[in-house]
């Protein structure tokens, strides 16, 4: 049976603020962060004892006992406890996956409502035993005997005892994202003065859009914070400048703790609805979600840089919406380094990026600047890998409610060379 297509609107979101890690929220751990969100998005909305058609919620650092994440927040909420749920990972793309996940099942009529989020923190990591161990564990557990027992246990190294601690690099290429950044910005001619400008761009556009009151309404206490922890009002392009290079530590170097975001512990989420269940429900519709794209390329072997595939993912994006790189009032674009930031936008400006890896007969072009992450971006207000998306889908919806028109396009780089970007309206 063919289905028409319903509108899949945006009817709001709530976060918690977003900390450094090891601070504010140590021994805090993703369900807790979670749940806290949730409840408040439930409150915001009237959702309490209701059921919701269905919520999906994901992070990154995770551990295994984690294996029903998404359930477990449900459970813990005020929501109906018949709400069902579901987790995803793409890496820092996962939240804005989980959105275009339920915006799919919406538009194709399978549910009238849905939650979409994410987490992350690095102060409460899945410290693991090495594989080692745990193979010998399992042997022990296996034994037959007291005897076989004993013997296997004594097969136990000092080394074997070792924690394995997660670590954010690439596992093909041993190297962390700022190291792959740097790569970047060496290839792209992006100067450490052109970094560090960015960076401080968005520190202030942020502290402005929390002194006009933008994100009142957006952001809840949490465990002591009131707003974002990373972002400073006070720094200027000259402290900037005063920073040591990070993941370089030569005089070529030019990522330092300033234009990269820090560690970041934080959750968001976002309420959806089909057009139809937000008048049924007498729901203010912020926005509408048009479409979303995934891209990856190859960064192994020759290929672009680890965090270009955004390039590809938008490309894709407006060539099937019938759109141009200027066609859109207003941009969130992850700052998950400036230098990454600067790569991208200088990719879709080149003729020759754009036919060799984005099989394109001329470049994207040029975007105003004045239109991108006009609220402050991730080098301000942090990213908590698996909760960037939905922060930037809430704070793009309200963006264009406050305008009471446009259309916002959305693009996030992740790990393991892919790009997730979408589109919303009003």
């Amino acid at each position: 049976m063919q289905h028409k297509a319903n509108r899949v609107a945006i009817l709001g979101s709530q976060r918690i603020p977003f900390v450094r890690s090891f601070k504010e929220y140590a021994r805090t751990t993703n369900q807790e962060m979670l749940t806290e969100t949730l409840n408040a998005l439930i409150g915001k909305f009237g959702l309490q004892g209701k059921r919701i058609d269905e919520v999906s919620l994901g992070a990154v650092m995770t551990s295994s006992i984690e294996w029903n994440l998404a359930r477990e927040v449900v459970l813990g909420t005020t929501l109906d406890k018949h709400t069902p749920a579901f987790n995803v990972q793409r890496a820092c793309g996962t939240s804005l996956e989980t959105v275009n996940l339920i915006a799919l099942k919406i538009s194709a009529g399978q549910i009238a409502s849905g939650i979409a989020g994410g987490s992350d923190t690095n102060s409460d990591l899945p410290v693991m035993a090495q594989r080692s161990l745990a193979w010998k564990l399992i042997d022990i557990n296996n034994s037959k005997s007291v005897t076989e027992r004993i013997k296997k246990v004594l097969r136990i190294r000092p080394s074997d005892l070792k924690p394995a601690f997660p670590g954010i690099v690439e596992p093909r290429t041993g190297l962390s994202m700022g190291q792959h950044t740097e790569k970047m910005v060496k290839e792209w001619n992006i100067s450490r003065i052109e970094q560090d400008q960015f960076a401080f761009v968005s520190h202030m556009k942020a502290a402005l859009a929390y002194k006009e009151g933008f994100y009142s309404d957006l952001v809840i206490p949490f465990k002591g914070a009131t707003r974002d922890t990373i972002l400073r009002e006070d720094t200027t392009p000259e402290k900037l400048g005063k920073l040591k290079s990070a993941f370089d530590r030569s005089a070529a170097g030019s990522l330092t703790a300033g234009n990269s975001t820090a560690l970041t512990d934080g959750a968001a989420a976002v309420f959806m609805g089909s057009e139809q269940y937000a008048k049924d429900n007498g729901y203010e519709i912020e926005s509408y979600f048009v479409d979303g794209q995934a891209a990856a390329i190859d960064y192994v072997e020759g290929g672009a840089g680890l965090l270009m595939a955004p390039t590809l993912a938008v490309a894709r994006l407006l060539q099937r919406n019938n759109l141009r790189l200027q066609d859109f009032d207003f941009y969130e674009i992850h700052e998950a380094f400036a230098g990454q930031v600067l790569c991208t936008l200088k990719a879709w400006e080149s003729e020759a990026y754009c036919k060799k890896e984005l099989g394109l007969d001329k470049p994207l072009g040029t975007i105003d600047r004045t239109k991108m992450n006009v609220k402050g971006g991730s080098l301000a207000l942090g990213h908590p890998f698996g909760a960037t998306g939905a922060r930037c889908v809430g704070t793009l919806s309200k963006i264009l409610r406050e305008a009471g028109k446009g259309r916002g396009l959305i693009s996030v780089c992740t790990g393991g060379g892919m790009g997730v970007a979408a589109i919303l309206e009003r």
